[in-house]
């Protein structure tokens, strides 16, 4: 990586360390959150939850996957959509709000799914988790928040611009720094995309089929 790069990055977190702190917290509270969920769950939801899960790791352990191509295009698809959202709304003053609730929302996916399989499977559901939900999540997770952070600080700088009405820092060239940041952002997914598609079938088959 050039060094301008990590010198922009590295500025980036230090212009808006406090934007990254309270993101940070607000994810692993999402988190906390969903694995609370799934012991608020109904035993007849838990046990239906799982009975589809089960069918699910059966037809990974045979092979029967979908096409790699497909659930690459497909998850590329989603979290472009989810991501694309986020920029959209931070290119909004009022889309604060809105993203740290997507924000939230996907801790409490991560929590809940950790949590259910933790929960109802045990050692080995704590195995599969670390399969098939860890390893893209470890560049996802990254990503989610770095695009909340960047989308946050630049719908503030919008609104103190539009209070304070100041010519000295204009939005153009913030504007370009933000689009970069998503272009490269966008790279990113892609890069976990082919892992989800490719190198998790791989693992969650390697352990999907232990007792």
């Amino acid at each position: 990586m050039p060094v301008t790069v990590k010198q922009k990055i590295a500025k980036h977190v230090e212009d808006n360390l406090s934007i990254y702190i309270f993101i940070i917290v607000l994810f692993l509270m999402g988190i906390v959150f969903g694995a609370i969920i799934v012991n608020s769950l109904p035993q007849q939801t838990k046990a239906n939850l799982l009975t589809y899960l089960q069918r699910f790791f059966g037809q990974v352990s045979e092979g029967q996957l979908a096409d790699r191509g497909a659930m690459l295009g497909e998850s590329f698809k989603n979290y472009l959509q989810y991501l694309g959202l986020i920029w959209l709304l931070g290119l909004s003053m009022i889309g604060l709000p809105i993203i740290f609730i997507l924000l939230f929302l996907k801790g409490i996916v991560v929590g809940f799914t950790v949590g259910f399989l933790v929960n109802r499977m045990g050692l080995h559901g704590f195995i599969i988790a670390m399969a098939s939900v860890f390893p893209q999540n470890l560049l996802m997770i990254p990503i989610f928040i770095i695009a909340s952070a960047a989308s946050v600080a630049f719908s503030l700088k919008m609104i103190r611009q539009l209070l304070i009405r100041t010519r000295k820092n204009p939005l153009l060239p913030q504007f370009l720094n933000y689009v970069g940041l998503f272009g490269m952002i966008v790279a990113a997914i892609f890069l976990a995309a082919c892992f989800e598609a490719y190198v998790s079938p791989i693992l969650m088959q390697g352990v999907v089929g232990k007792p």
